[in-house]
């Protein structure tokens, strides 16, 4: 995997926090990066990489997949920023962009992976922090379910993407996402049932 100059990592002098980001503001630096400004290019990294990194894991089964999947969107998208239209808002285009490597790396796991699904189910990882039944009994039923529908009820329940969001992010129509988001729920609910009906 081809990384991304390492100084676009850099904490840029003006780099701005991305709640305080300003569309027109956001608008100039990808004009100065599309004109050949690694500077600004690295300010608009600075500022996306949380909410990138929190999209990407809504996805993958892993941080570190998750990572790589940051940093594949990041120099996808560095390598696409001429395609990119003004009108369009960048935050929304990068999360695609993130998406769809986080949606290839968890296609390219699963192919690994299907061998060992089963002894990944009876023996789970956990963060000694999570070592709770609940928490263990959570990861699990997600970790069972399709890769879109996981994808989607983190992108919806976690991080508070919109069904149209999501769509846009995954490729979907928004009533897939909806439809992914409802089944996901019911298979959740009947796997942690037990849980619920000892309360």
């Amino acid at each position: 995997m081809t990384a991304l100059p390492l100084h676009l990592y850099g904490n840029p002098v003006s780099a701005p926090p991305a709640e305080s980001a300003q569309p027109d503001a956001e608008r100039a630096l990808v004009r100065e990066a599309q004109n050949g400004s690694e500077a600004a290019f690295a300010t608009l990294v600075h500022t996306h990489m949380r909410r990138a990194y929190a999209v990407a894991r809504a996805i993958c089964a892993t941080h570190e997949d998750a990572e790589d999947a940051v940093q594949d969107g990041f120099l996808h998208a560095y390598r696409a920023l001429e395609r990119f239209r003004p009108e369009q808002a960048f935050a929304a285009w990068l999360n695609r962009i993130v998406a769809n490597a986080a949606l290839d790396i968890g296609r390219r796991r699963k192919v690994r992976d299907a061998d060992s699904l089963p002894e990944t189910l009876s023996v789970p990882q956990f963060d000694p922090s999570e070592r709770s039944e609940l928490r263990g009994r959570l990861g699990m039923a997600l970790e069972v379910l399709p890769n879109r529908q996981r994808s989607v009820l983190v992108l919806h329940d976690v991080e508070g993407y919109t069904h149209g969001e999501i769509g846009t992010m995954l490729g979907i129509p928004e009533g897939t996402a909806r439809s992914d988001l409802h089944h996901a729920r019911a298979s959740l609910r009947e796997r942690l049932r037990d849980l619920w009906s000892e309360r």
